[in-house]
């Protein structure tokens, strides 16, 4: 009789016991994603339901899918489908950047609002309407996307991104946050000593998505996705640069290419979301920890996450705003400050931040 030459506590066992917790953290993956898009669309639902003038379910799911010429069916398709729509577009966009900057940077609390990269979008945004006279999006989109440009590569070769050694998380962050106070309060002087600029800019300035048409969308959407997709094919090299440029670069990475496709992504996303929306801040910190807490250090599904969890996040505030006050609505800029700013306490008071 021949004896077994695999012990019971070999490499076989060690690989079915490892395969199980891998399983497991698969299917929760799955089972999270499928609950999150389950979640989206009931948020969206509320989207349309909830506002000055609360409509029922069945008038929303009628105006859906009939034509009257009723006021509720003018409400809903000329103010609530265009601003849901729009977080639709524009959440995405924030979340993923967050995500490609936090990954790319390797450091756990960049944001594109807090690294000012928002920030030079909105400055260029501001030059272009009070110096240049332009109004319209699909003008200004240029501007935005210069200004999110110049503002991330100058905050990456201040932090010292240009020699042998990456910059820490520390220097980028130190950088990026002198940079967004210098550029904030630029455009603060601008708009103030310009009147056109300062009624141009004054519900932009601090994010929101009422009063904005889907024809102001259209433009930007194929930046947004152009700046999806580069994020998503990046998203395996991301993995691999956790490790460090050198770990990369033997496992075949060209660190240098996936840094500039990063910060054409960054860009893309960051300045065409702020372009439509204004600054939004706090959406791209929160949600990358947020979905890591769950899932885990893999960028490809922290990636999807984002694309999302960001809208689900961006929606409910936008909704807050709207119900919050009595008098009015708080633009969901407000809102997301607000919930941000207990979550990067939390994130400070952490012990060990969720690893990237």
């Amino acid at each position: 009789m021949k004896a077994s030459t695999q012990p019971s506590g070999g490499p076989k066992n060690a690989v079915e016991k490892k395969g199980k917790p891998v399983a497991a953290l698969r299917l929760r993956r799955i089972i999270g994603l499928v609950f999150a898009l389950l979640l989206l669309a009931v948020v969206v639902f509320l989207s349309l339901m909830i506002g000055a003038k609360p409509l029922p379910f069945e008038v929303v799911w009628n105006a859906l899918f009939s034509s009257t010429n009723s006021y509720d069916y003018t409400i809903i398709h000329e103010s609530r489908i265009p601003r849901t729509i729009i977080a639709l577009a524009a959440g995405p966009a924030f979340g993923l950047a967050g995500a490609v900057i936090q990954a790319l940077t390797r450091n756990p609390l960049a944001d594109p609002g807090i690294l000012g990269v928002n920030a030079g979008a909105a400055f260029a945004v501001a030059l272009a309407v009070g110096v240049f006279s332009i109004t319209s999006i699909s003008s200004y989109i240029w501007f935005a996307l210069v200004g999110a440009f110049i503002a991330t590569v100058a905050i990456y070769f201040i932090s010292g991104g240009a020699g042998r050694k990456s910059p820490t998380p520390a220097q980028i962050t130190l950088a990026g946050v002198a940079m967004a106070a210098a550029l904030d309060g630029i455009t603060t002087a601008l708009s103030l000593t310009n009147s056109r600029a300062f009624a141009g800019m004054l519900n932009w300035r601090v994010g929101s998505l009422a009063r904005k048409s889907l024809e102001d969308l259209w433009p930007i959407m194929p930046f947004l996705a152009v700046g999806i997709l580069i994020a998503l094919a990046i998203a395996p090299a991301l993995n691999a640069m956790a490790y460090g440029d050198d770990r990369a670069a033997s496992l075949g990475v060209n660190v240098k290419m996936i840094r500039i496709f990063g910060l054409v992504s960054i860009t893309l996303l960051a300045g065409g979301a702020t372009a439509i929306a204004g600054p939004i801040i706090f959406i791209g910190l929160m949600v990358p920890h947020a979905v890591r807490w769950f899932i885990g250090p893999d960028q490809p599904w922290i990636f999807i996450y984002s694309l999302i969890v960001a809208p689900l996040i961006l929606l409910l505030s936008d909704i807050i705003g709207r119900i919050v006050l009595s008098s009015g609505e708080v633009p969901v800029g407000i809102i997301t400050g607000f919930v941000g700013a207990p979550v990067l306490l939390i994130l400070v008071r952490r012990r060990k931040v969720s690893s990237l």
